[in-house]
């Protein structure tokens, strides 16, 4: 039996892949936004997934992580055997000797100058964040609580932004995605080379997620719909965003020889899970778990998920979970349950969804 030239080039190249040992990352630096924040909003302005439910499913109390438990970048972690990355921004009560999270919830990767609802966080965006990390400024700690020198050109790099900066298109006057888009990608661009410069070279980069299935997005929403239920036109305008990402990716190929820069496409994985729910074991894939009522996607500006009011002195939940946050998709009408974060990350970390088709414990070896 013959085996069709993409079969064999597909068996190749994960063969390749597995026979290739596995990586020792003995640190990881994130960056990002809400999506893997684990404490920096929370930690810095007391603001954020700071009450029960958020939390409630794996570490029994809000951990500062904008879901019921675990995030994909927690999973990562535990794959590489190493501890949770803890929020640059508990400085006095992190130990960063593994490496540092410096995701912040509402970051976008372009600055912008114009006010919107983004502004207050402007000076924790990504590009701070690089340029920021490096050893001299995490040295004013004790040493056993900061990594040793080596580990930064050894280290896992792990990048998860760009739902914000999709989110901000939308309220700007700016009329074209593509220039827009590329002026963002350009900002990204400047960040990986200065991560590079500083000794950076294992990438491991996340695409958008199909920003049109999310709560917070379909309520704006009043027509074009698919057949899941999620907006078209911002999915088209999240693969709009991949595309010139992954050409952003080709290029920094091409400038930065001694890389390796792993493209995951969280979209595709993503929305697989939303368009086939059922068959994987969940339900209600458009509706959050964790809110107040008032529409079909449990998503109330108003009263979010762990809000709360004060009756006759009497603290009263408005925002709470359902009954089984391990069959539902979507946490709180913007980020992901656990299970789901879980079940995601199971299917990206093998490398199908990777460019170039790579494992997560392969990541610093290039194809």
């Amino acid at each position: 039996m013959k085996l069709a030239p993409l079969l064999l080039l597909s068996l190749s190249l994960s063969f390749l892949s597995f026979a290739k040992p596995s990586c020792h990352f003995p640190a990881m630096f994130n960056f990002g936004d809400s999506n893997s924040d684990t404490g920096s909003l929370s930690s810095a302005f007391a603001v954020g997934p700071i009450n029960l439910p958020y939390g409630e499913t794996f570490f029994k109390m809000p951990a500062g992580r904008f879901s019921d438990g675990r995030l994909i970048i927690d999973f990562i972690a535990e794959r590489l055997c190493l501890p949770y990355v803890e929020a640059y921004l508990d400085a006095l009560g992190g130990n960063f000797s593994h490496g540092a999270n410096f995701a912040t919830s509402r970051s976008t990767i372009l600055i912008r100058t114009q006010h919107f609802h983004w502004v207050f966080i402007a000076h924790f965006r990504l590009a701070w964040s690089s340029n920021n990390f490096c050893y001299s400024k995490l040295g004013g700690m004790k040493k056993k609580k900061v990594p040793r020198k080596e580990y930064f050109s050894r280290a896992l790099y792990t990048i998860d932004i760009g739902q914000n900066d999709l989110t901000a298109f939308f309220i700007s006057s700016e009329k074209s995605p593509d220039n827009y888009f590329r002026s963002v990608l350009i900002q990204f661009s400047t960040v990986i080379k200065g991560i590079y410069k500083n000794g950076g070279r294992y990438f491991w980069i996340h695409n958008s997620g199909p920003l049109g299935c999310l709560g917070y997005v379909l309520i704006l929403s009043t027509e074009n719909f698919d057949q899941a239920g999620c907006s078209i036109s911002y999915n088209n305008l999240a693969q709009k965003f991949n595309t010139l990402l992954n050409e952003t990716i080709v290029q920094l190929r091409n400038e930065l020889p001694y890389a390796s820069l792993v493209l995951v496409d969280m979209y595709s994985v993503k929305y697989q899970l939303i368009t086939h729910a059922h068959k994987y074991g969940f339900e209600k894939p458009l509706e959050a778990c964790c809110g107040s009522g008032g529409n079909k996607y449990n998503y109330n500006t108003k009263a979010r998920c762990g809000d709360s009011i004060t009756i006759n002195g009497v603290n009263v939940l408005l925002g709470k979970s359902c009954k089984n946050p391990q069959k539902r998709i979507i946490w709180d009408g913007i980020h992901y349950t656990e299970a789901a974060n879980k079940w995601v990350f199971a299917q990206i970390s093998t490398g199908r969804f990777s460019d170039p088709p790579i494992a997560l414990t392969n990541a610093c070896h290039k194809i």
